[in-house]
């Protein structure tokens, strides 16, 4: 399995958190994750990276749509105004419970989008990711 070198997970659920660092970590798919529970957190980070160290900006970012505040669909209309240079090289995942298919649908419409995955996070999707989005 390819390794990368910074994945950011964004969830209001700090269990489902919990558990995708678990599996990605025993898996050894990245060197460091970053866990939020609020879309804005993940924004002021990622500014901050794109400001101090753009070399850093990660490579995975898994975002689950239904959060309060901030929910995933904002967070992707503020994700665009990012420095396109940075965010096309990084792979944005939709990880979510949402079944409704119209979100499935419009989250694979959207460019920035890479994929739609379910929850929870799984070693197949983990291969997934590895096999078909490393080689882009």
């Amino acid at each position: 399995m390819n390794k990368y070198r910074r994945v950011f997970l964004i969830d209001d659920d700090e269990i489902h958190n919990f558990l995708c660092e678990s599996v990605i970590r025993n898996h050894q798919f990245a060197e460091e994750v970053y866990s939020f529970l609020w879309a804005e957190e993940a924004l002021k980070a990622l500014s901050k990276i794109v400001e101090e160290a753009p070399e850093n900006f990660p490579e995975i970012i898994f975002l689950d749509i239904n959060m309060p505040g901030m929910d995933g669909w904002e967070f992707i209309e503020e994700y665009r105004k990012l420095p396109k240079e940075l965010t096309e090289k990084s792979n944005l995942f939709v990880l979510s419970s949402a079944v409704d298919k119209k979100d499935i649908t419009y989250a694979r419409s959207l460019s920035e989008v890479r994929d739609f995955f379910s929850k929870p996070l799984t070693t197949e999707i983990l291969e997934i990711i590895s096999e078909v989005y490393a080689q882009e």
